[in-house]
């Protein structure tokens, strides 16, 4: 693409509306368009390939983060760009730490059993070496869900329960706070078990490659923009 672009020349290349090409230009992803004689936008190859850098941004590091690294670029300030780059795969990384952590207690975790596994808030802070103290916190958090005696209004845990608590006690044990372990926890309950959370470590492994993928895409676009310098 050589010479000067019209809005609907973005649009058509990138699939998109004129309106939105304007927006992204209101949003300071694209740098400032020109303007003829009688006031309308004009467009450069250079506001083509910023908008290629964008849109190849979006699928690894999301809008809002892909914004904020063109709005830098836009205003010259290339290294901020690159450290937010770096703040999103510094992200991708710690969640592949913690799919690694929930396969390691998913297979250490112990089997509940079926029937005759009830305990007590002492018996079961016993049993995984806390406080009981910890494991009323976690109730509050929504990691264990432990139904009350009628006449006594104790606590029991059933074989779910100790379920629950051990997985959370082995991903405590990793160092992961309790907002990151309970949508684990609800995942669980949710699959009836452990076993049915194959297809869904499998999604996550998945899920992860195909945002590493993107973000190897949108560094690429990124690169050919700041490469080609203004103009």
């Amino acid at each position: 693409m050589v010479g000067q672009l019209r809005p609907v020349d973005l649009a058509r290349r990138h699939g998109l509306s004129t309106q939105a090409v304007r927006n992204y230009e209101a949003d300071g992803i694209l740098p400032e368009a020109g303007r003829t004689d009688h006031g309308y936008r004009t467009y450069t190859p250079r506001h083509a390939q910023a908008l290629d850098a964008f849109l190849a941004l979006v699928p690894g590091h999301g809008h809002r983060c892909a914004t904020a690294i063109m709005q830098a670029v836009n205003r010259d300030a290339v290294g901020d760009a690159l450290r937010l780059i770096d703040e999103s795969h510094a992200q991708l990384l710690d969640d592949r730490h913690t799919l690694h952590a929930v396969e390691a207690a998913l297979r250490d975790l112990e089997p509940a059993p079926q029937r005759g596994g009830d305990m007590f808030v002492g018996t079961l802070a016993r049993k995984l070496g806390i406080r009981p103290a910890t494991l009323r916190k976690w109730e509050r958090a929504g990691l264990v869900q432990p139904r009350r005696d009628p006449r006594t209004g104790y606590r029991i845990y059933t074989a779910a329960d100790v379920r629950d608590a051990l997985l959370a006690h082995q991903l405590r044990r990793g160092g992961y706070p309790l907002d990151r372990i309970a949508p684990v926890i609800a995942q669980v309950r949710s699959a009836g078990g452990v076993a049915p959370l194959a297809a869904m470590l499998h999604d996550w492994h998945a899920r992860l490659t195909t945002r590493s993928r993107a973000m190897l895409a949108g560094a690429a676009a990124l690169d050919a923009l700041l490469t080609a310098g203004p103009g």
